[in-house]
């Protein structure tokens, strides 16, 4: 075939008009992957009746601003309002595929005779739904996984034979690391298709650079060593640990040490109230330039994380459960190294004693003697030159041919 492969992406994990800061990695692999393929997003958004009324007050408030269509990095995207229902909690959670479904039915008839293969990314109940839509458009699906979708949501008694029964149907079930791959053989997919696809990094934005002119680009004390947090502001990122952990840091040679927490989310609250106690304690010593700060920076653009990366002595991301997380390739990319919980695929990118230091999740103690540790080392330049990741280009030439193949066939050929 000479034309390009032509890819529905469904998936509710995507930036839009309001939250535009949101699942950069997604982005940033789709819009890789249309320079390749003919790409078009149903990014759907969460909805209920009266969640108008609502305002500002809730999430599903905020989306109603969200235009039906637009376009984001070039790719099309279309925003179908997917029922859901508030609270469903882990018994009920069951009816949100189908309701998801009931969002997507109305675009049916125009996407009929128009893809060459459906794309569910996110277990549940995206891809439930995205299995189900594209047996309507006599389309193969795949059904690509992230972290949390698999290690935690999927795992649920009420939902996993929807999740077992979507991942059994599927051309290729994909993961971004190897334990990933292995948990959704685990779920159900078939061994020969269940795939490793990495996710990229911006190498052009994260690559080492100077560390003292991040800081004075950003602000940031040049005075000492820094530690730097990029995420979610939630619970189980570990949030809580992490500032008991940083409490516990003395300074290392006379150097403070400051933890810059780039991020928004619940817990954000937390982290202020615990800035500003550590600013009085540090006004009341007398220790104005001498002590270590905590800086919550809020949410950044992608060219920021990256500056901040720059700045930063080592990465934290004390996490509960994760997949790969993309900031955790990007601080490799930057060679810094990362101190990390031991979940998910992080023990798959970072070698301890080599490009970081793993600990056990909740633990505030292992974790505060492992950034100890980190900040004393000497960390050769060497190892992160050999553990870089992908950039997003190959990584999104290794998923489309992935897609062609579901399309297609081992003999299929497509356009690049």
């Amino acid at each position: 075939m000479s034309r390009p492969l032509r890819v529905l992406w469904v998936t509710r994990i995507f930036p839009n008009r309001v939250e535009p800061l949101s699942c950069a990695f997604q982005r940033q692999q789709l819009a890789a992957l249309s320079r390749r393929c003919e790409v078009e997003v149903l990014a759907a958004i969460p909805y209920h009746p009266g969640v108008s009324l609502l305002g500002e007050r809730t999430r599903p408030g905020r989306l109603t601003a969200v235009p039906e269509r637009d376009e984001i990095d070039g790719v099309p995207v279309v925003h179908p309002r997917a029922p859901y229902l508030p609270g469903a909690g882990r018994l009920l959670a069951p009816v949100n595929a189908p309701l998801y479904l009931a969002g997507l039915l109305p675009h049916v008839p125009r996407l009929r005779g128009r893809f060459d293969v459906v794309l569910g990314a996110w277990l549940y109940p995206d891809a439930c739904a995205a299995a189900l839509l594209a047996r309507m458009l006599g389309l193969p699906y795949t059904v690509k996984a992230h972290g949390t979708d698999v290690n935690v949501v999927a795992r649920w008694r009420s939902v996993r034979p929807l999740v077992g029964s979507a991942l059994r149907s599927a051309a290729y079930s994909i993961g971004v690391s190897r334990p990933m791959v292995e948990a959704l053989a685990a779920l159900g997919a078939p061994k020969d298709r269940a795939v490793l696809v990495r996710n990229g990094v911006d190498r052009a934005l994260f690559r080492p650079a100077d560390r003292g002119a991040a800081r004075r680009e950003l602000g940031l004390p040049e005075r000492g060593r820094v530690v730097t947090f990029v995420g979610s502001v939630l619970r189980e990122k570990g949030i809580h640990e992490l500032l008991r952990a940083f409490e516990a840091l003395d300074g290392d040679g006379g150097e403070p040490v400051h933890l810059v927490v780039v991020g928004d989310g619940p817990e954000r609250e937390a982290v202020d109230q615990a800035a500003q106690r550590r600013d009085r304690a540090r006004g009341s010593a007398g220790a104005r330039d001498g002590g270590g700060r905590i800086i919550a920076v809020g949410a950044r653009p992608l060219s920021q994380v990256a500056r901040h990366l720059a700045a930063t002595d080592l990465l934290a991301l004390p996490s509960w459960a994760e997949g790969t997380p993309n900031v955790v390739l990007e601080a490799l990319a930057a060679a810094r190294p990362v101190v990390a919980t031991r979940v998910g695929g992080i023990p798959d990118v970072v070698t301890p004693g080599r490009t970081g230091l793993l600990v056990p999740p909740r633990d505030a103690g292992a974790l505060g003697r492992a950034l100890r540790d980190a900040l004393a080392r000497r960390w050769d330049d060497g190892a992160f030159a050999d553990a870089t990741p992908p950039s997003w280009e190959e990584s999104a030439e290794a998923l489309r041919r992935l897609l062609a193949r579901a399309a297609f066939g081992e003999g299929g050929r497509v356009a690049a």
